[in-house]
């Protein structure tokens, strides 16, 4: 136990050892790129305080002190090695010139330790606000030291006008850019959680099925039991009792397995989406699956209606089966096209691709479970149990499904009563 947090604990200090590291240099480096405001001056706008503030964003720093001392320090000496090095310029002249981006980098970070920057990343406005006020007083005190320094007298009105104008601009960019990658990250998180729980979803039919023909198959096994008792078999009634024993030991487990993947189901299928949302998630997950197959296969997608939908799961587990399936039909290359539209009361949703199609002979069989028209190349034939899902989904929205096909491909046309999935339709 004592060995395991020590090796934790070495992991996470060389892990932010790391992250400081990469602070301070990116941001020494970002701070070249640059504009000089005040003539004859080396006080500069760059991108290092940028790039500071949104490492800063995101991963919060164990202490802001030390960030801002080894970032102050980085960039201090990343500009004398500029200085003297390249330019020539004379050490103790170049020190007194950048000696002032320090402050500012040391102010910045203990600015930002103080406030508990934790707090306001849920709330941009603020954030902002803080954040500017911050960078005015550090870039206030990096201009008065290096008046102090240098003996210049550009600290009039326009001036502090101008570093007061300069934070709230690059502070509410950082804000904005890190608020656009938080919703990106946030949205992606919730696609996975979604097609997570669409797949639980599709098993939940599944397993609720299984367990009713283990159900008649318990009583069976007890009809059994009671008719050979009746006969006075007694070895053979025993072993059909124990037989009905443990297939009721399997049903309870199933109905333990059910009951969690139900909850799961459930709390995934509380928000609310926008059926183009749903969609959407769609399209993406099966181009990615195109490139993972190899095949150059293009999805389509043409939207004749759109509204909020709380049946965001079912409805994905059987799009994304339907569209998975269309995918699969095609050999090398070829189109999928999705196509919904309302029609009276109800949804319709047409799902066609440009594959091999399906035999007519198989029409009738198709949706039931362990058809397949795919193997592996072990020639071993996949599970077939997704059509079967698709039928069960769409039975229990109260809609129904359609199959053409032909040599250039097939068409689903599944249509749902709009009632049963807009969300508080009556």
């Amino acid at each position: 136990m004592y060995s395991s947090y020590r090796r934790f604990s070495k992991h996470f200090k060389n892990t932010e050892r790391a992250s400081l590291f990469f602070t301070a240099i990116l941001t020494a480096i970002a701070s070249e790129i640059k504009v000089i405001p005040f003539s004859e001056e080396a006080f500069r706008f760059g991108l290092g305080s940028i790039t500071f503030f949104l490492l800063i964003l995101i991963r919060t720093p164990t202490s802001f002190v030390r960030t801002g001392l080894i970032t102050g320090i980085t960039v201090v000496c990343f500009r004398l090695f500029g200085d003297t090095i390249i330019d020539s310029t004379p050490f103790w002249i170049s020190l007194k010139s950048h000696l002032p981006a320090f402050l500012f980098y040391f102010l910045f970070a203990l600015g930002f330790g103080m406030i508990k920057i934790e707090k306001y990343k849920t709330s941009p406005l603020l954030l902002g606000v803080l954040a500017a006020g911050l960078e005015f007083i550090g870039n206030s005190a990096e201009h008065l030291m290096r008046y102090w320094l240098l003996i210049h007298k550009n600290v009039g009105f326009q001036e502090w006008t101008l570093l007061a104008g300069v934070a709230l601009l690059r502070s509410y960019f950082v804000v904005g850019l890190y608020s656009s990658i938080t919703v990106t990250e946030q949205k992606k998180r919730l696609q996975e959680m979604l097609e997570v729980g669409s797949e639980l979803y599709a098993e939940t039919l599944y397993l609720q099925k299984s367990m009713d023909h283990i159900e008649q198959i318990t009583a069976s096994s007890h009809d059994l039991y009671r008719k050979l008792k009746k006969k006075d078999l007694q070895d053979l009634s025993i072993q059909a009792l124990l037989i009905t024993q443990e297939i009721h030991e399997v049903k309870k487990d199933s109905q333990r397995i059910l009951s969690g993947i139900s909850k799961i189901s459930i709390q995934n299928n509380k928000d609310v989406f926008s059926l183009s949302d749903v969609l959407h998630f769609v399209v993406t997950a099966n181009e990615k699956y195109c490139k993972l197959l190899g095949k150059a296969t293009t999805v389509t997608l043409l939207m004749h209606t759109d509204f909020e939908t709380d049946q965001q799961v079912p409805l994905l587990a059987l799009l994304n089966n339907l569209v998975a399936n269309a995918v699969e039909s095609i050999t090398n290359n070829g189109h999928v096209d999705i196509h919904i539209f309302e029609e009276l009361t109800y949804t319709h949703f047409v799902i066609k691709d440009s594959g091999k199609g399906i035999p007519s002979e198989d029409f009738s069989i198709i949706f039931e479970p362990g058809y397949t028209t795919k193997f592996n190349d072990q020639g071993v034939a996949s599970t077939g149990i997704g059509l079967s899902h698709v039928r069960e989904i769409v039975q229990t929205l109260e809609g129904s499904i359609q199959v053409n096909s032909s040599n250039d491909g097939t068409t689903f046309h599944v249509q749902i009563p709009t009632k049963n999935i807009r969300k508080g339709a009556e």
